[in-house]
């Protein structure tokens, strides 16, 4: 297995947040492991408050800004699902203190005026609709809970078949019925009009997907880097203090063990 599977494969069995050795709630815990340091009041809820203030306190100099990577991509395109679930996704798992992450889904969809069907896909039907589930789950959301969700997405067999069960998953407090909204009304045809016209607005214009950018720009060179270690790329384009994830240096931490 490649280093970017085996990457992929550990963080599934680790929890949302760095310093827990495990992915299930406390007893009493109603929120997903993505939301425990969320608030306060969510941690002392979950039982995790040690460990939270642990988490903050190894992050870097947020004076420095992170790196912001953006995905244009597609749902339904098998290499722009490895390349989240490999790649993005576990990169973001392990950097996401230095790192910004945004997802454009549309990539080579085109955009035309028709009340019935304004976007035609690459994949058909089926990743139009793709599309606008995961861009009404981004809005609804916010980005970071989002981008759990979409990775349970992408990671499956089934993706359309997925999206309620990854939504119950990471966002419990979400309701399927407030995404379906979306996706049936105006609102899911607006958000994928902005993606359009951002995806159409690259320099240079992708000429496929996965297309990333770093900080705004697009070179082939960052790339084809992103395609087989974005780990170490986004290390190296990062300007501050590297984070212990980035150097291999330890970081002793007050523990508890069982």
């Amino acid at each position: 297995m490649k280093r970017s599977g085996l990457l992929a494969a550990f963080l599934l069995l680790c929890s949302a947040r760095r310093g827990f050795g495990t992915s299930h709630p406390k007893p009493g815990c109603r929120h997903p492991p993505s939301q425990w340091c969320r608030s306060l009041e969510i941690a002392i809820e979950c039982k995790v408050q040690k460990q939270c203030m642990e988490n903050n306190a190894t992050r870097p100099n947020q004076a420095v800004p992170p790196v912001s990577v953006t995905l244009y991509y597609e749902t339904l395109c098998p290499q722009c699902r490895l390349f989240i679930t490999e790649q993005l996704f576990p990169t973001w798992m392990m950097l996401r203190d230095i790192m910004a992450v945004k997802l454009v889904p549309y990539g080579n969809a085109q955009e035309h005026l028709s009340a019935n069907s304004p976007f035609i896909c690459q994949h058909g039907e089926p990743e139009c609709r793709a599309n606008m589930i995961e861009a009404c789950v981004i809005h609804i959301t916010g980005r970071a809970l989002a981008f759990h969700i979409i990775r349970c997405m992408e990671s499956a067999a089934d993706v359309l078949g997925a999206a309620d069960h990854c939504l119950q998953m990471h966002a419990p407090s979400v309701s399927w019925s407030s995404v379906d909204s979306c996706v049936t009304g105006d609102l899911g045809k607006h958000l994928m009009h902005v993606n359009a016209v951002t995806t159409r607005a690259l320099n240079p214009a992708h000429t496929r997907v996965p297309w990333v950018t770093f900080n705004g720009k697009h070179t082939e060179e960052n790339e084809d880097k992103a395609m087989s270690s974005l780990f170490s790329l986004v290390c190296d384009l990062y300007k501050g203090v590297k984070p212990p994830a980035c150097t291999g240096a330890p970081v002793r931490l007050n523990r508890s063990f069982c």
